[in-house]
């Protein structure tokens, strides 16, 4: 499913033609720096710029040889350009063009990644509006609570995401930087004009200071960021797979024409594009301790992480990628049904009101503990008797002495729900216009 989806570039992002093609933008644009300073001819420059170039399955042959991979392509393209090939790669070291080469590619699935969730955003912002006033119940501990909207919950879930956009966007920040500055950091072989140049081709900025590679903390954050990411999903994911539930039924995924649910049973429609996020946020997440794991190098580099990230690099984004384009698929297409919900707030023969009870008690005059024992009594008989928690207040002889019956009446209304909402939308939404 996931290589079928229809957002192809971020796979493609993450091939292995593109990270050696990003890798001979960044010898090919070391060279020009150079050139600038005057330490490459212009004649040999034309003639790198022009033939610059590498066969994949010659390099792939070469590496079998040489056990390194940058080693391999840095002769393939040498060899592909001629005698001016002997320019590639000087003063470089191998993470000078690999780490380089891996930020900037984070850079540009961090853009896909946030066009995905602002596609996301929209939704969530959209369907709130049109929701805002549908009345369901509102569950604690997975209890009945008290009633709400579900234009609550479409808020709720939008202004999670939108942390998410925040925190996305301070991780592109944090890895859109590049180092062009030698075995161990120092420029002894490079100089720094050098990598100003390449990292502003790139858009990229120049590490603050790098040892022979950028630091881990920069691209674990990244990891971090879209992990949470993947945890707020799973919270609407987790959320839709509830509410769909035989007993609940408030919401349905949107079911396509000749789509079934199960092999054996045919009337099943079941809540599979959010369970199957669910257990992708379980992926991503198990991705977070390696990168944090990463940081820690042996004095000014080892190896230790870059098998790591040759994994999680790739895997991280194209599954993040994915899992938003498969949650804004569920959420545009979710079947929400009011009448059920209007059921649903009436299941309970109206204890979910209690609350609305309490306090008039006490603003009549009652001890707290008084009211509450009163209120709870009640409401406790309401459900085990399955009989009117309305009508057993009005018989209670200690609510009457403090609040007539058409009193009670009015405090069984969803009035309350509703007249805060204008202010908690304004909150969330107020400062997008």
């Amino acid at each position: 499913m996931i290589e079928r989806y229809s957002r192809p570039e971020m796979s493609h992002l993450w091939s292995e033609e593109s990270q050696y093609r990003t890798w001979l933008d960044i010898e090919v644009l070391a060279c020009e720096g150079w050139a600038k300073l005057g330490k490459i001819p212009a004649s040999d420059m034309k003639h790198i710029r022009e033939r610059a170039g590498f066969d994949l399955k010659a390099v792939q042959e070469l590496e079998k040889k040489t056990k390194h991979d940058v080693a391999a392509f840095v002769s393939e393209v040498q060899r592909a350009i001629g005698e001016s090939g002997r320019f590639v790669h000087m003063g470089l070291t191998s993470s000078d063009v690999v780490d380089t080469a891996f930020a900037f590619r984070l850079t540009k699935s961090a853009d896909l990644i946030i066009n995905n969730l602002k596609e996301c955003l929209a939704t969530t912002r959209k369907r709130a509006q049109s929701d805002k006033k549908v009345l369901m119940m509102g569950r604690t501990h997975g209890i009945h609570a008290e009633p709400m909207t579900m234009g609550m919950k479409w808020l709720l879930w939008h202004d999670s995401l939108k942390r998410a956009l925040t925190r996305l966007e301070n991780a592109r920040t944090e890895v859109a930087v590049g180092k062009i500055s030698g075995a161990v950091g120092n420029y002894a072989h490079i100089p720094p004009e050098v990598e100003q140049f390449v990292c502003q081709k790139l858009g990229l900025k120049p590490d603050s200071l790098s040892t022979q590679v950028i630091a881990r903390d920069r691209f674990a954050a990244y990891v971090s960021a879209i992990a949470l990411l993947a945890s707020s999903v799973e919270s609407i994911a987790v959320e839709l797979r509830h509410l769909q539930r035989t007993e609940v039924g408030e919401v349905r995924e949107g079911f396509s024409a000749g789509q079934k649910g199960s092999s054996a049973m045919p009337h099943k429609r079941n809540p599979i594009s959010a369970e199957n996020l669910t257990g992708l946020a379980r992926l991503l997440r198990s991705m977070v301790i390696p990168a944090m794991e990463n940081c820690a190098l042996w004095h000014e580099r080892d190896i230790s992480h870059s098998s790591v990230e040759r994994v999680i690099g790739p895997d991280a984004n194209i599954l993040v990628h994915y899992m938003l384009w498969r949650l804004n698929d569920l959420l545009t297409h979710l079947e929400i049904f009011p009448d059920r919900m209007a059921e649903n707030l009436n299941l309970l023969s109206g204890v979910i009101y209690s609350q609305n009870v309490l306090l008039k008690l006490i603003e009549k005059g009652l001890a707290r503990d008084e009211a509450y024992q009163i209120v709870q009594s009640n409401a406790l008989r309401a459900l085990d008797e399955k009989v009117s928690f309305q009508e057993l207040l009005k018989a209670d002889s200690k609510v009457a002495k403090v609040l007539p019956q058409v009193d009670v009446d009015k405090l069984f209304s969803t009035e309350s729900t509703l007249k805060h909402l204008d202010y908690l939308y304004g909150k969330v939404l107020g400062n997008e216009d």
